[in-house]
């Protein structure tokens, strides 16, 4: 490490300390030039990948479009924000550990709807009627049909 003083290339470790949070190391250093002390923090960084929309274009993965879009679907829905956070949570693991440095668009969506599947039905609905294009009553029919699940034995319509 660099001391920011004298630039001096050798630097002494004198403490280190995991945040709160554990998600970051606090290192307290010498330099063994100067003398002086400083304070470094080291932190994991992660390179979420790319999204490539269906157009071909790429784009930085953001991560308020993703809970924007969760949001806007449980909109006025009893689910708490701490579930949403754990979706968004759950979503970007997947999307990390997959290991791709580019997704199609889709892989998101997908992911989105298992999520809200888990978490809110009506939710599924309502961001399946967007992300599929739903153009008529027949398609909300069909998904509702099979989120209800085929009928009971006996059961009579």
């Amino acid at each position: 490490m660099k001391c920011p003083f004298c630039q001096h290339t050798d630097t002494q470790v004198l403490d280190s300390r995991v945040s709160e949070e554990k998600d970051t190391i606090r290192r307290r250093r010498r330099c063994l030039a100067c003398e002086r002390r400083f304070t470094t923090y080291e932190r994991a960084e992660l390179v979420m990948p790319a999204v490539v929309k269906r157009n071909g274009n790429r784009v930085d993965y953001n991560p308020a479009k993703l809970r924007g879009s969760l949001s806007l679907a449980l909109r006025k829905r009893p689910v708490a924000v701490s579930e949403i956070d754990a979706a968004v949570t759950r979503i970007e693991e997947r999307l990390l550990s997959d290991g791709r440095r580019e997704v199609p668009s889709q892989f998101i969506g997908e992911l989105v709807m298992a999520e809200l599947f888990r978490l809110d039905k009506v939710a599924y609905i309502r961001f399946a009627s967007v992300y599929q294009s739903f153009e008529d009553i027949g398609q909300f029919v069909e998904v509702i049909n099979q989120l209800a699940g085929p009928p009971a034995p006996g059961d009579r319509h």
